[in-house]
This record gives C-alpha cells, sequence and structure tokens, in this order.
C-alpha cells in the first residue's frame, strides 16, 4: 500500500467518527454564492448603462477665459489659475441615489477636449462642422484603429448630436465654443510647438515614417500624464485648508531665495507654492459647490430618506473641502476628488490609484471601530465608487481611444504586495474590495494583486473566487519580481529597500516607484503607499515589432503605403544573424530619432503646460518646492520604450530560422513572395475577421498551399521549445543592452515596457503576413509572452516555461493573458487550482498573468448580439471592458485565444 492511500484510509476512518470531516474528490465544500450588490448600485449601474459618452465644453471655456486672463504670467501659476478656475465653475450634478458625488463633467459620461494640448484635431472638427462639411481625414492610426459601435460609444452623428472621434457625442449648439476656444491654439498648442521644433531634426522626415506606416502608434504629447501612481497622502494628512496654510509659510520663508546657491531651480521653490495655493483655492471651491447644491436639492426634497442623503452629502463635501477627513466616507470621497482632479488635468490613461485599502484603512478602522459604519455599508460604497472610476472617459482621437484604449482609461487599484516593514500589506478594507468588485461587476477599477508568498492564503482564494466571475480582474503581479526591478532600475536615484515595498501598477501594467509616508490619524501613526514618481510612459510609444521585421525583408519599404520607411540596406540576408544585424540597425535607428522627437514633445509640455494638480498630490514636490516636470519626484528615471507584437515577432523569427535558413526549403525571396501575397488568401479587410479563425483562399491558394503550411507548423512560442525560447531570449537581451544607450527628457535611461494594451489590433491591420503563417491585416499575439492563439500545444505549464525563458525583472514588465472555461475553475476545488496555476507562474518568475475565464461560444453569440449582453466584460490586455464597447479586430483576437478546459 502507497502512502498516498494509507493517508486516505487514515482520513477517512477519522471522518466515520467526526462527521465534519470529508475526503471526497471535491472536499463536499460548496462556494457560497456570491451576493448580489445593493439596490442602490443597480439602479445607479443601470442608468450607467443608458448614458452615452459626451463632449462637455463648460471646462474648457472656464480654462481659456483665465489663461487669457493671465497672459504674461509665470507658466505654472498661469496654469494653476486656469485649471483652478475651471474646477470652480464646473456645475455640479448629483443624482438621486448616488452617496459618493462628482463625475469628469457635469454630464455622467462626460469628457471634453484639450485644445492647449492637441489643438490641429480640434480645430479641424470644429472647423467641419461649422462649415458644415465632411469631417477632415483621419491620422493613419486613427484610420486603422476600430472603436465598438454598442454601448456608451457615438460612432455616427444622429439629430442633433455630432460623433467625434468614433466615440463622443457634441451637440451642435456647442460648435461655436469647440471653434472659439480651439481657434486660440492654432499656433501654441503642445503639439504645435512641439512640431515646429521637432521639425528642426535632420531626419524627422523618417519619424514622420514611421508614424504615417504606424509603426509608431502615437505621440507622446497625445496621452502626456498617467501610467503612473497617485498619491493622496497630502489632501487625508493635512487638508485643504492646513495645505493653504503650508504654501504661505513657504511663500514668506522662501520668495525671492535661490537654494543653495542654485539660481536656476532655486528660484523656482516661491512660484510653485505660489500655484500650490491656487490650485488648491480651486479644489477646495469646486468641493464646496457640491456641498452647496446639495443643499439645495435638501430644501426643496420631499422624500424624507432623500432629503437626509442630500444633507449627508453636504456635510462630507464641506469637510473635505477644508479639513482632513474624518470618516471612511469622506476619505474616500476626497481621494476621488482627487483622483479627478489629476485626471482632468491633461488628456490622459492609466491614471492607477495605487494600494487604496492599505492608504484608507485607518478610517475605515476607526469608523468599524466607533460603530458608525457595517462592513455592509463600506461594501456598499466601494460598489459606488466602482461606478464613479467606471464612468471616467478620455477624449484623445480615434486611434488613442480605440487603437490605445478601447474606450478604458485603466486606472488600476493594487491590492497585497509588501508593507515597509517587510510583513504582508493586507488590511481587512483590502477584503472589501475584492468582495465588491465580485458583487459589482463593472470595467474600473481594475483590481491587480501584488502576489508575494507572504499573503495570507484566505485573501489569495478570495481574489481568486473573484476573477472566477469572469470580468477578467484581479490580475497578478509578482511582488518580488517588482521589486527587484524597482532595485534595478532606480538603485542611482537611492531607491531603497523600503520603497521598493511601497511599489505598485501605473496604468493597466507599468511597474511604477512609491514610497511610505506616516499618516497621522485616530492618534495612531500609520505608513501608507503612495506614487513617488511622474509617468511611467510617455516615451518611444508602441513600436511593431513584426512590421520592423517586414521592413528588414523588403529593404525598407513599407509595401502597404510605398512610405520609404528606412534607407535601403541592400544586404543579401544570408544567415538569420543577417536578419537580427539589419533588424537591430533599423532599431537604434527608430529608437535614436523617435526619441530625439519624444523628448522635444515632453520638454515643451513641462515647460508650456507644467502639471499643477499632479505637482501638489506628490509629496517629495511639496517638500522640494519642484513641480514633477522639474523633477520635483523621488523617482524620475521612468520613461519606457513600447513595443506590440512580440511573439508574432519572435514566431516570425522561429520560422524563417527553421523554413529558410535552417532547413533550406525555400529561399528568402520566395518567402517573401509569400508573404506579398498573403499566403494566396484573402486579407482580414476582405474578409472582415482579424483572427486565424476563417480564411478565404484566392485562386494563388494552390500555389502557396505547402509554403503556408510550413510557416504554420513552424515552431511556436509558448511549447517549452528552446529552439524559439532562445530567439526570445536573444530578443531581450539586445534590447536591453539598447535601453541603458537612450536618455530621456530627464536625462535618465529608459526601460522597456512590453504591453500591447489594444495596439495588437491597428498594428496587424497594417503589416503584411509574416512568416508565422499569420495573414495581413490579422491582429499580433496579444500581451509580451502570451503565446499566439491556439500555437501552444504542450498546455499551460509548458506556456509558463517558455514565458520564464528571461529575467522578467529585467524590465518594467511583461504580459501574460491565459483564456480558461468557466467548467475548468467551477467549485472550490476550482478556485484551488485558479490558485495553484497563479502560484506556479508566480514561483517560476513570471511578472504578471490575468485570466478571461469565459467561452467563446459566449462571446461569438455576444458577437452577434451585443445589445443582449450590454454587461458582458472580457478581458483584453491589461485591462477589462465591455464587449460591445471594444472594436471587432480586439473581439476577433480574443475569441480566438487558446482556452483551457478540464
Amino acid at each position: 500500500m502507497d502512502k498516498q492511500t494509507k493517508i486516505f484510509e487514515i482520513l477517512e476512518a477519522r471522518n466515520r467518527q467526526d462527521k465534519s470531516l470529508d475526503v471526497s474528490v471535491d472536499a463536499g465544500y460548496t462556494e457560497e454564492e456570491i451576493p448580489a450588490p445593493s439596490p442602490r448600485f443597480e439602479k445607479l449601474i443601470n442608468i450607467y448603462y443608458q448614458m452615452k459618452n459626451t463632449i462637455d465644453m463648460e471646462i474648457p471655456y472656464w480654462y481659456n477665459r483665465v489663461w487669457w486672463e493671465n497672459e504674461g504670467d509665470v507658466p505654472e501659476i498661469r496654469r494653476a489659475k486656469a485649471y483652478g478656475a475651471a474646477l470652480a465653475h464646473t456645475t455640479p450634478t448629483i443624482w438621486p441615489g448616488e452617496l459618493l458625488v462628482m463625475n469628469k463633467t457635469k454630464n455622467w459620461r462626460g469628457a471634453f477636449p484639450f485644445p492647449w494640448v492637441d489643438a490641429s484635431f480640434f480645430n479641424a472638427q470644429a472647423e467641419a462642422l461649422l462649415a458644415e462639411a465632411e469631417a477632415p481625414a483621419l491620422a493613419e492610426a486613427d484610420r486603422m484603429s476600430v472603436v465598438g459601435a454598442g454601448g456608451g460609444n457615438v460612432t455616427e452623428s444622429f439629430g442633433n448630436v455630432v460623433s467625434i472621434a468614433q466615440k463622443f457625442g457634441l451637440r451642435k449648439e456647442e460648435v461655436p465654443i469647440l471653434v472659439k476656444i480651439s481657434r486660440y491654439w492654432d499656433n501654441c498648442s503642445i503639439e504645435v510647438v512641439t512640431q515646429k521644433y521637432s521639425e528642426a531634426i535632420p531626419d524627422y522626415y523618417k519619424y514622420k515614417a514611421y508614424r504615417d506606416t504606424v509603426l509608431v502608434m502615437f505621440d507622446s504629447w497625445a496621452i502626456p500624464q498617467g501610467r503612473e501612481i497617485i498619491n493622496y497622502y497630502m489632501p487625508l494628512e493635512y487638508g485643504f485648508d492646513r495645505i493653504i496654510e503650508m504654501c504661505d509659510e513657504k511663500i514668506a520663508e522662501i520668495l525671492g531665495l535661490a537654494e543653495n546657491g542654485d539660481g536656476l531651480l532655486g528660484m523656482s521653490r516661491g512660484y510653485y507654492y505660489m500655484a500650490m495655493k491656487e490650485i488648491t483655492k480651486g479644489l477646495s471651491a469646486w468641493a464646496d459647490n457640491y456641498g452647496k447644491r446639495a443643499e439645495s436639492l435638501a430644501e426643496c426634497e420631499p422624500d424624507s430618506q432623500q432629503k437626509k442623503e442630500y444633507e449627508d452629502i453636504a456635510v462630507v463635501m464641506h469637510n473635505i473641502a477644508h479639513k482632513q477627513p474624518s470618516t471612511f466616507r469622506e476619505a474616500l470621497q476626497l481621494t476621488f476628488l482627487c483622483h479627478l482632479a489629476v485626471v482632468n488635468e491633461d488628456p490622459q490613461s492609466g491614471q492607477s490609484i495605487g494600494r487604496l485599502g492599505q492608504v484608507l484603512q485607518p478610517f475605515y478602522e476607526k469608523d468599524l471601530e466607533d460603530g458608525t459604519i457595517t462592513e455592509e455599508e463600506a461594501i456598499e460604497l466601494l460598489e459606488l465608487y466602482r461606478i464613479k472610476i467606471t464612468s471616467i472617459e478620455c477624449f484623445a482621437s480615434s486611434g488613442v481611444t480605440g487603437g490605445v484604449l478601447s474606450g478604458n482609461t485603466f486606472n488600476n487599484l493594487s491590492l497585497g504586495g509588501l508593507a515597509r516593514d517587510g510583513l504582508t500589506a493586507v488590511t481587512p478594507l483590502e477584503y472589501l474590495i475584492v468582495e465588491a468588485g465580485t458583487r459589482a461587476r463593472t470595467t474600473q477599477p481594475t483590481l491587480s494583486v501584488l502576489y508575494d508568498e507572504k499573503t495570507p492564503e484566505e485573501f489569495l482564494m478570495k481574489a481568486a473566487r473573484c476573477c472566477k466571475g469572469g470580468q477578467g480582474y484581479p490580475a497578478w503581479m509578482n511582488n518580488q519580481c517588482g521589486m527587484n526591478y524597482m532595485l534595478r532600475h532606480y538603485h542611482d536615484e537611492g531607491m531603497t529597500v523600503e520603497d521598493a515595498r511601497a511599489w505598485c501598477l501605473g496604468g493597466c501594467l507599468e511597474s511604477s516607484p512609491g514610497c511610505f509616508l506616516p499618516l497621522h490619524y485616530n492618534g495612531k501613526t500609520t505608513w501608507i503607499p503612495g506614487g513617488a514618481a511622474p509617468t511611467a510612459g510617455t516615451g518611444i510609444h508602441f513600436t511593431g515589432l513584426p512590421k520592423l521585421l517586414e521592413l528588414v525583408l523588403t529593404n525598407g519599404v513599407d509595401k502597404r503605403t510605398g512610405i520609404k520607411v528606412f534607407e535601403p540596406h541592400n544586404r543579401e540576408l544570408k544567415t538569420l544573424d543577417d536578419v537580427w544585424d539589419v533588424w537591430m540597425d533599423y532599431m537604434t535607428e527608430l529608437c535614436d530619432i523617435s526619441l530625439k522627437v519624444n523628448n522635444i514633445q515632453m520638454d515643451i509640455w513641462r515647460k508650456n503646460n507644467p502639471p499643477v494638480v499632479a505637482s501638489l498630490l506628490k509629496p517629495d514636490c511639496f517638500t522640494k518646492g519642484q513641480t514633477l516636470s522639474n523633477m520635483g519626484c523621488r523617482y524620475n528615471s521612468t520613461i519606457n520604450f513600447e513595443s506590440c507584437g512580440t511573439v508574432t515577432f519572435i514566431n516570425a523569427m522561429a520560422s524563417l530560422k527553421k523554413n529558410v535558413f535552417d532547413e533550406k526549403k525555400y529561399t528568402l525571396d520566395e518567402m517573401m513572395d509569400a508573404l506579398e501575397h498573403n499566403f494566396g488568401f484573402k486579407t482580414a479587410f476582405e474578409t472582415g475577421v482579424f483572427s486565424p479563425d476563417r480564411r478565404e483562399a484566392t485562386d494563388e491558394a494552390v500555389k502557396y498551399e505547402k509554403i503556408f503550411t510550413d510557416c504554420v507548423n513552424a515552431p511556436k512560442f509558448g511549447n517549452a521549445d528552446p529552439y524559439v525560447d532562445d530567439l526570445m531570449v536573444h530578443y531581450e537581451d539586445l534590447m536591453t543592452a539598447l535601453m541603458p544607450t537612450l536618455k530621456s527628457y530627464y536625462g535618465k535611461p529608459l526601460y522597456m515596457c512590453q504591453i500591447s494594451v489594444s495596439t495588437h489590433g491597428p498594428q496587424g491591420a497594417i503589416t503584411l503576413a509574416s512568416a508565422d503563417g499569420r495573414l495581413a491585416g490579422v491582429t499580433y499575439a496579444d500581451g509580451s509572452v502570451s503565446p499566439a492563439a491556439n500555437t501552444d500545444k504542450n498546455g499551460i505549464y509548458a506556456v509558463f516555461t517558455s514565458a520564464t525563458c528571461y529575467d522578467h525583472s529585467r524590465n518594467q514588465n511583461a504580459q501574460m493573458n491565459v483564456k480558461i472555461h468557466p467548467s475548468a475553475v467551477a467549485g472550490i476545488n476550482g478556485t484551488r487550482k485558479l490558485l495553484d496555476v497563479i502560484r506556479a507562474y508566480m514561483r517560476k518568475g513570471g511578472f504578471h498573468v490575468q485570466f478571461n475565464i469565459t467561452s467563446s461560444k459566449t462571446l461569438r453569440e455576444a458577437q452577434k448580439k451585443p445589445d443582449d449582453y450590454r454587461d458582458l466584460m472580457v478581458r483584453v490586455a491589461g485591462f477589462t471592458q465591455y464587449w460591445c464597447e471594444i472594436g471587432k479586430p480586439i473581439q476577433d483576437e480574443v475569441i480566438y485565444r487558446t482556452e483551457y478546459e478540464m
């Protein structure tokens, strides 16, 4: 008898004595049914479902008006006055049934243009609308990006509403306001000024070719903030009135003095505190206006319960307008106010919430002790918070909103990790955040678990249970991997082990530095984490790696457009090493030129458009008296190189290696002939199918049948095959060596950001067929270490072996997407199996894994009848989105991903 059988016999004998013990296969346990969200949540989310994305001109009007009035002022002070006035004049809208209030604009799903950043798009739209003419031709990235036609998206004009950016509706009566505001910035927006100086670069025409062919997806000024962690410490510790007093104290102390003889930044400290005073006054007035609105509503409300709710809102808003919050509800409302203030400051995505459950734990703990809140009441507030974050929109061109964001804005909330003392950071409030996310299924905030071996098993199981709900969150990050990256990359800026523990996700998947600060509340001192760096992005944006390989094979010419992107290399590519050499030559040139342009773009942005709310909230900025623009943050080496299509590129290289160079089945000319003729099939644009789900042959298919078969059957990444995996290692080695040679506008080295977001759709659309058997126009493989759909044949653990063939802590991130059929994780044993899968990947050194737990059958039905699946959500790439608001290319790619079953 083996040991396992003997153990089961002993347990069964004991079970006969103690009926509470059951050792059957499923252990006799069933998972408790997930409670429904609160009726209040249900009412408000159903209103949200009916709302359309609306352009509102109120904030731009007041911003422009006060900006004009202060012409000639110091940039950060002028900016603070203009933006502070815009907030103070925003119409406060409160809906019946709300407990948390405020939105981006007076409309529920509202957004507004930022012509001071991006003038040409809005000017062109405004002039066309005013003249009732056709909208101007789209930029190439916009044209190749597809926005989902359902949900809140306004993809077509109707009635008195015109569609802009294929997503937002603008009432015709507001067109003259858009025209007047946009015209002012025609010659002085960040876009226009950076264009002028970028054109002085001798090789600027090459950068234009990168953009016109969508080899590089977009410019940095398009979304100059975000992909970072917000820090709520200052208002939670001091309150707005005390911050204003502190500004006055600093002004009296240092205005007119140069610190340590520094006549450049030293003198700017006084202007910094004057700007911070102005913006804090605007934030305070914004909150007070909501309090006044609630009082007004209460006065005329006949229903006693609703009247009491308005009165409570008034108390909360007036309190947080001036002082440190005194309850959990006030603290949650204050953090949301600050969050909105930052995301309204610039067009942006990925302004991450950070580790909110650790930040707000002291407030929740006191309320619980005092008996002023129950767990269920806290969960309801957190459910309503989810609606508020989901309602945040980003108004940008369709290339950004559709081709990058898929309509999401990536407000990531991280959970777990380690506290300052090195022990688990999980708090009781984080259990409730997971519970709220399990019950109240909304796309935001997405949740991310910072997995650590010290994380309590109970919490991990709860998070895994949430994951099974099919909403795509939480995603799972390797805490030790993230800490190792922090210590590696920020060593020269003094990164400590304690600060490394404060890291979390900035944006959908960008590792970003943090720090711990002492919050004094309820007679206790609690070290709370928050962001300590500017944007972890705004570098070289989303370079299509397979497209770059295509250009190597076409001698630098984009066959789709006829544009000469690179000078012809005219090399005879006799070996795979020759292909690598030219590919790296092109990559190095692309990085050198793109970096110069992006540095100019961001330098002009920080000089002419310095962020003020973000510079108020980052505590190191306040301590130094420097804006985020002037490197006021603790850590500033945060600018990246973003790539897309890594696995498609590696698979293509593997096919070239096998079919052309090792086995010599085909010459490179024969391979290129097949690629240019799409292996004899129709393109994705001809069939309308953007995955390998269905192929339509042409008369030429017979000619290319053999080479197509050999390309499809060539070794593929994700099967624990060193033949392919070694190519990934080589790629990582080459790029990791290149990054330190590139210096950002902060003078700091770049790093690799390996995520796809939604760019694998439009960038796949502009790429010819590739040597791995992918057809022209078909999306790239998602993520950065996810196998191409249905090419992984050896199971999920083989996928993990391939994915961890290199050290993930060398770079900012790596991205792994996994699709599982719900039947595979049913019941409590299924939850345990899911957690075992996650733990196995984390222990192998994987940085990130996220799951779509749904069936392809359901997704196909939803694609046919989107109105019947309004609340269906899927995980795309670092974020969750409503299915009906995603463009068809990305929908097709998600449907076709490998689906793991029992």
